[in-house]
């Protein structure tokens, strides 16, 4: 089998994998796109009510804007805020049906396993020059696929972290799951009678909780009997509020400051220190105990306590993964929310992606691990270096084109680690899949030598 014929895999056709596929079709070589949904961007449409807290200008690959852009594609006012639903609908869609990357993608196409070609982990000789093969689970039907590379661009969304302190489930959770919502479920619309009128629990202290908790008081306005409990872990709320008006981007410096006159004003009820660990089902409705103290009888709960990364496909790669964060390892120490907020983490490419399985990279948020200060154009930047290493050049996979916004109190340790709890968000909620970064100016990154 000639490698240098077969396809480049990508996993994913959210905003990140099509700007990889994009990026791979620049570089002369052929994307074939596994995506798990029924049509581009499906974890975005989850999230469709959810206006991003950066504008157009920095949430569009530029490499996928000139391909679109010759097709004749109507780009959005740069300073606009786009929704989730209007991500999809005015970029993600149009770039998947884009005549260069249409017939590469396939839909409801879930890749459960990845490995070499008749080799397990286990076996070395040869291993560099045999292409891998995917095990996809497409329209209920099982089939394995050869490619040269692989590029998982697939996410966190479907993998929600637990309501439990110990990032184990809570006692209780899975019996609770009728009555759990994990993320930024959209109390004002399709969501709406789920909330009205309800007590609810808010868990998590980022951006997501934050967005949530600002929506059920404007459904509280409306439907009076609303009421609100937010928990959160730390022992003050010294820090969660963010940078304000030191936040270059200004509708998550906002974000903040709203919270903040929504606790000063007593409208909900914070409780500080509370790391849960049990759920119990009672005719009370549901209580959340930390093993120390009971939280009054809720109806419902939503979990804004993040996402983490589903790396079971992976399994027969050598890939090298931090044992804490479960980023790539020379990418870890960049990321580490204990040390960085996402004013801080520098950029970075395939340098810092690479494994020692070669021609495996993993980017967008799921080369985040369970960091949470992913943005959106740090991706982009992302796809563009790893389709350079792919096609052999690392004196492009190496050039930096990005640097990040500056944040003010972007995140701090102790941080639940949300969705996006340091940087993802949005002018009215919180955005899922990440956001922007500043003005591109040329950096360098860290040199090594490739593999």
């Amino acid at each position: 089998m000639m490698q240098d014929t077969l396809p480049v895999a990508v996993i994913g056709a959210g905003p990140v994998g099509l700007a990889a596929a994009a990026h791979v079709i620049a570089r002369g070589e052929r994307p074939l796109i596994f995506e798990a949904g029924t049509s581009a961007g499906a974890s975005v449409l989850a999230w469709s009510h959810v206006r991003m807290f950066s504008p157009w200008r920095y949430n569009v690959d530029p490499a996928s804007a000139q391909l679109l852009a010759a097709a004749g594609w109507e780009r959005p006012p740069d300073e606009a805020y786009p929704t989730g639903h209007d991500l999809v609908e005015r970029y993600v869609a149009p770039l998947a049906r884009h005549a260069s990357i249409a017939p590469h993608v396939r839909y409801d196409a879930r890749v459960r396993l990845v490995s070499r070609l008749g080799l397990d982990r286990t076996k070395t000789a040869t291993r560099e020059r045999t292409p891998f093969i995917l095990r996809v689970l497409e329209a209920g039907r099982e089939r394995d696929i050869v490619a040269k590379a692989v590029i998982d661009a697939s996410g966190t969304w479907g993998q929600p972290n637990p309501l439990g302190a110990h990032g184990l489930p809570a006692i209780g959770e899975q019996d609770a799951r009728p009555h759990v919502d994990y993320g930024i479920p959209d109390v004002l619309g399709r969501h709406r009678d789920r909330y009205a009128g309800q007590r609810v629990l808010i868990v998590g202290s980022g951006h997501s909780a934050m967005n949530v908790l600002l929506d059920l008081a404007r459904l509280a306005e409306d439907a009076l009997e609303t009421r609100m409990q937010w928990a959160v872990r730390r022992p003050a709320l010294d820090g969660v509020f963010g940078g304000g008006d030191r936040d270059q981007l200004p509708e998550r410096g906002r974000l903040g400051v709203r919270l903040r006159e929504l606790v000063d004003a007593g409208r909900l009820n914070v409780v500080t220190g509370f790391a849960l660990s049990s759920l119990a089902i009672t005719d009370r409705g549901l209580i959340a105990s930390d093993g120390h103290r009971a939280l009054e009888p809720v109806d419902r709960i939503v979990g804004a306590t993040g996402f983490r990364p589903d790396l079971d496909l992976l399994r027969e790669l050598r890939v090298d993964l931090d044992t804490i964060v479960e980023s790539p390892r020379a990418l870890a120490p960049l990321i580490d929310p204990n040390v960085h907020s996402c004013g801080t983490v520098p950029p970075h490419g395939a340098v810092e992606l690479q494994h020692p399985e070669r021609d495996v990279y993993i980017i967008g948020m799921k080369s985040y691990g369970r960091a949470p200060t992913f943005l959106l154009r740090t991706g982009y930047e992302q796809a563009r270096s790893v389709a350079a290493a792919i096609a052999g050049d690392w004196d492009s996979a190496r050039r930096g084109e990005l640097t990040l916004p500056e944040t003010g109190v972007c995140s701090v340790p102790g941080d639940e680690a949300g969705i996006s709890s340091a940087c993802c968000g949005t002018a009215s909620t919180a955005s899922a899949a990440s956001i922007a970064s500043a003005d591109v100016v040329p950096v360098s990154f860290v040199r090594s030598r490739p593999r």
